[in-house]
């Protein structure tokens, strides 16, 4: 039988989807398995802040270093290590409210490594997927974090109930491990191409493509390619205008307050459901998933969506 052609690109879109969905089940684990030691022994509700928000600290001080990293070594390196070094700190790390400095650190330090898996993300897909493609990748990409919580939430309560709250976190390091395998085996940088088109477009270029663009006076201009090489150096990247640019800031409003809404939701919801409304999350069934499940199919939904709104042009090049 002959063999059927799996593009690469496809099995790329796929780790990265599996990627976020281990790192979101990581995420929800962790708020599950310490709310249910910390309330054992009664933690105030502050304590339990300081540690569920620690992550977040460390996550937004390496957003920046992470795409500089994941462009200068490289997006599939920097993925490859980062979840290496979150799958080892949840492996090491026990679950004791009483350890308060050594679980601060623990969080920070698993903030700052997931901190550089989206950029290196995006770094690959921009490598690996043509334009045309994009949008439903990167939706499918993302989906996987919540489908990932909305997993966490339907079948880690019930490990933790039976098992204990460490289950949770040698699974946690069990995901992260295959994951890293299945990443550093099937994973590789896009083959250069001496075709015009794909090395134009991006394939096998260590940075994000930068095809057709426009002079100081408006005029198109084009690169010219020569063995996956181009001819000329890429424009300096408008800062001024970027940082001034009002749907740059409203997209950087709008990813703010939807993270900082879901964040909130992840972390205190196993709380409010336990305390608020006095529910056991292992007796709540499917139905505390429910949230996370329409964010999957919607955020798919929105990257067909978003493609189909604009019509398809080719790219200009020699």
């Amino acid at each position: 039988m002959a063999r059927i052609r799996f593009p690469k690109r496809y099995l790329i879109v796929l780790l990265t989807f599996i990627c976020t969905n281990v790192c979101y089940v990581e995420r929800m684990g962790f708020s599950i398995a310490y709310t249910f030691v910390a309330d054992a022994i009664g933690v105030d509700q502050s304590s339990k802040g300081v540690i569920l928000s620690a992550f977040y600290y460390g996550y937004v001080l390496s957003q920046v270093p992470g795409g500089w990293a994941a462009q200068r070594l490289g997006g599939r390196r920097v993925l490859l290590l980062s979840f290496v070094l979150w799958s080892l700190t949840c492996a090491l790390v026990p679950v004791d409210p009483n350890r308060v400095v050594l679980l601060v650190i623990a969080r920070l330090l698993v903030g700052v490594a997931q901190g550089f898996i989206f950029p290196s993300i995006h770094t690959v897909l921009s490598q690996w997927v043509p334009p045309h493609e994009r949008s439903r990748s990167v939706s499918l990409t993302m989906s996987g974090m919540y489908l990932g919580a909305a997993g966490g939430m339907l079948l880690l309560p019930s490990l933790v109930k039976f098992k204990g709250p460490r289950a949770v976190f040698l699974l946690e390091a069990a995901l992260g491990a295959l994951w890293s395998f299945l990443w550093f085996r099937y994973a590789s940088d896009p083959p250069r191409s001496d075709n015009p088109k794909a090395a134009a477009a991006g394939f096998g270029e260590p940075f994000i493509p930068v095809s057709v663009f426009k002079d100081n006076k408006g005029a198109v201009q084009r690169i010219k390619v020569q063995n996956g090489v181009s001819s000329i150096q890429a424009p300096k990247i408008p800062w001024k205008k970027i940082i001034f640019n009002l749907p740059i800031w409203a997209i950087v409003v709008n990813n703010f307050t939807f993270h900082y809404a879901l964040y909130v939701l992840m972390n205190w919801l196993p709380t409010y459901f336990e305390l608020g409304l006095n529910l056991s999350l292992q007796d709540m069934g499917s139905s505390k998933m429910l949230p996370y499940l329409n964010m999957v199919i919607f955020s798919n939904v929105g990257g067909v969506v978003a493609r189909s709104s604009h019509n398809k042009k080719d790219l200009i090049c020699d």
